[in-house]
């Protein structure tokens, strides 16, 4: 009985929230559509890729300070089994720093293809 509890009590508070933002975005962007499709609003521009860059540097600049803030963590274990006090604490650190990354690389790879294709539109 307290498993179901639980469970519906998880639905609640997580998932209809959730469920209803999605769901309002959903009404938002067919609500848009109809707009551009009756000529009431012009269809967005499409975007350079900057925002994965700036995202990207945001999201890395944050891991890394986590991680300096976290680093001294490893100094509190009684027992220093890990290996130069880096132990799984680090992640909450590491996750945004390498996720960062991968934007940043994103962002050249995209910026690399964008550079191309100008390139043939302007021959």
């Amino acid at each position: 009985m307290d498993i179901a509890i639980a469970l519906l009590t998880f639905a609640v508070v997580i998932l209809v929230p959730f469920g209803f933002a999605a769901y309002a975005r959903h009404l938002r962007h067919k609500e848009t559509l109809s707009m551009i499709e009756k000529g009431l609003m012009e269809p967005p521009s499409t975007k350079n890729g900057k925002d994965s860059l700036r995202w990207g540097i945001t999201i890395t600049a944050i891991g890394i300070a986590l991680c300096i803030g976290i680093y001294p963590f490893g100094y509190l274990a009684k027992n220093p089994v890990f290996p130069l006090n880096f132990g799984p604490w680090m992640l909450v650190g590491l996750l945004p720093t390498f996720f960062g990354l991968a934007l940043i690389v994103t962002y050249y790879a995209l910026r690399n293809d964008q550079d191309k294709k100008s390139e043939e539109d302007d021959d």
